[in-house]
């Protein structure tokens, strides 16, 4: 990112500094493509709720169908949207979208069954990776969005990828005309050294033993991953829970929302039919890229003496 910001021409500049700068945005964008093992197209973007955006209002297909656990920000970038029941008929119209790893739950989506199921019909299947990108192996879809802070990366850059350019209509502006505003060089650059940083932390023996020792308070809904839990507690809200882990020093966030002062039940808890009692007594825990093992074995120890 140093070497990105010691950049400063506009990518789109003719002059030789502009030029300068294109080289190093597309050796970016190349690394990123290469690190996901990506072979369409990558349009970079301020983060994962502006890649969703122009997916959902710039794809052709004018249909949009979502599943009813994606992110608020589908839900804002396409409030008409039909949830997903998996009885629609499906036509070259219609945009699918499915998260593949749930924010709040961990809950691996089959993504790659969607598309299977798609067929034929000329639909286009759009997935929200911002939790699996750089973990997991990208699932089979026309469109993929990807959130560079996620993985290990700065804020405020991301990533929309798709097959084919003519799945979009274009707007104007840069990034092929996809996207309005001068692209984000030093993010774009951090994005592609995040990927190829390697290991974590903590490793996956290690995480391990972490989903042991909360297993018997971590909601389980389907496959799920090794770095987001939801727990919930015997008898403590979810809101108490969060004062005294962060009197601790830990970081978590809420499973409900707290709304005008009462205890608003999760939307996705809601939709993975989770009861509103468990609900209100469920943080979410996450592990990052730099999270230790001494910090996994510090948390066991302060959910066992709360729980």
């Amino acid at each position: 990112m140093e070497e990105g910001f010691a950049i400063w021409a506009n990518p789109s500049s003719p002059h030789a500094e502009g030029r300068r700068a294109r080289a190093a945005l597309e050796d970016a964008r190349e690394r990123i493509r290469r690190a996901l093992g990506w072979e369409g197209e990558l349009i970079f973007t301020s983060g994962a709720s502006e890649a969703l955006w122009i997916a959902l209002n710039r794809a052709k297909a004018k249909r949009r169908i979502v599943s009813a656990v994606e992110h608020d920000a589908v839900f804002r970038a396409a409030p008409d949207a039909t949830v997903f029941t998996g009885e629609e008929v499906l036509d070259a119209q219609t945009l699918v979208s499915i998260q593949h790893v749930n924010s709040e739950t961990g809950t691996i989506n089959p993504v790659s069954d969607t598309a299977a199921t798609l067929g034929d019909s000329g639909a286009v299947l759009l997935s929200d990776c911002a939790q699996s990108a750089g973990k997991l192996a990208l699932p089979d879809a026309h469109m993929i969005v990807v959130s560079a802070h996620k993985l290990g990366g700065p804020i405020g850059v991301g990533a929309l990828l798709v097959r084919d350019f003519n799945l979009l209509e274009p707007s104007g502006g840069h990034e092929r005309g996809y996207r309005q505003g001068t692209e984000n060089l030093p993010g774009a650059m951090g994005m592609a050294a995040a990927l190829e940083a390697g290991e974590w932390s903590t490793t996956s023996a290690q995480r391990a033993l972490f989903a042991e020792s909360v297993a018997a308070h971590r909601l389980t809904i389907g496959e799920q991953v090794d770095y987001i839990f939801a727990l919930a507690h015997p008898s403590i809200s979810a809101q108490a829970l969060l004062i005294r882990l962060d009197g601790q020093g830990f970081a978590v966030s809420a499973g409900s929302a707290c709304s005008s002062g009462t205890l608003k039940k999760s939307r996705v808890l809601d939709a993975f039919g989770v009861p509103d009692d468990v609900a209100a007594r469920t943080i979410r825990v996450s592990i990052g890229w730099n999270t230790t093992p001494q910090e996994l074995e510090r948390f066991s120890e302060a959910w066992r003496s709360l729980a």
